[in-house]
């Protein structure tokens, strides 16, 4: 029989400082389930930005590109996980694109160079993103997991903060990443910080 868990990971950086904001995903030892044909998510463009500044989706997940702004925006990425381009548009007419492989689809318009943002593609249903205090939280069953922890603006290289851990009922695990988060020079930030004080 096979019982389900709740993992809860804190991410931090070297001074122990809360990483906010930070894509948590486990990968099983063994073949992960598919994301419903009919998943769909949303990255949205508002005040000239990509909202959110980074979208954690499963592999074989849709994503929708809405346009909340009242001026056009040209929306592409040039990414190994996904090249694609959407021409001029507003509102909701650019269809959902299917986001098949694993890995970063850095975002970027045509139109307004300074906006910038992420879909993170994961081979798992088994994530979630950091809140403010640098937690997050999973449910899934008991078994043997890789944990791992990607950002855009983290220097370390992925492998240097991955963990092994074995789920059998509810578990607490902090992951410590070597550097603390890179500041962002190209990015537009609005006032509403995703990033914590890591500006």
């Amino acid at each position: 029989m096979s019982y389900a868990g709740n993992i809860e990971v804190t991410v931090v950086d070297k001074q122990q400082n809360a990483l906010p904001n930070v894509v948590v995903y486990l990968i099983p030892n063994g073949q992960s389930p598919l994301a419903s044909a009919d998943s769909i998510s949303i990255m949205d463009q508002v005040n000239t930005q990509f909202h959110p500044h980074i979208l954690a989706v499963q592999r074989n997940t849709q994503v929708s590109f809405p346009n909340s702004d009242s001026i056009q925006h040209h929306v592409y990425s040039f990414s190994a996980a996904k090249v694609f381009e959407l021409e001029l548009y507003k509102g909701l007419r650019a269809n959902p694109l299917m986001f098949e492989k694993a890995g970063v689809v850095e975002l970027g318009c045509n139109v307004h160079d300074w906006m910038l943002g992420y879909i993170y593609v994961v081979d798992t249903p088994y994530f979630s993103q950091t809140d403010a205090l640098g937690k997050a939280s999973v449910t899934l069953p008991d078994g043997e997991y890789a944990l791992n922890a990607w950002h855009s603006r983290i220097s370390d290289k992925p492998e240097s903060f991955y963990l092994k851990v074995s789920i059998q009922g509810d578990k607490q695990v902090t992951m410590t990443v070597p550097s603390a988060l890179l500041p962002d020079v190209n990015a537009y930030e609005n006032s509403d910080n995703e990033f914590g004080d890591y500006e």
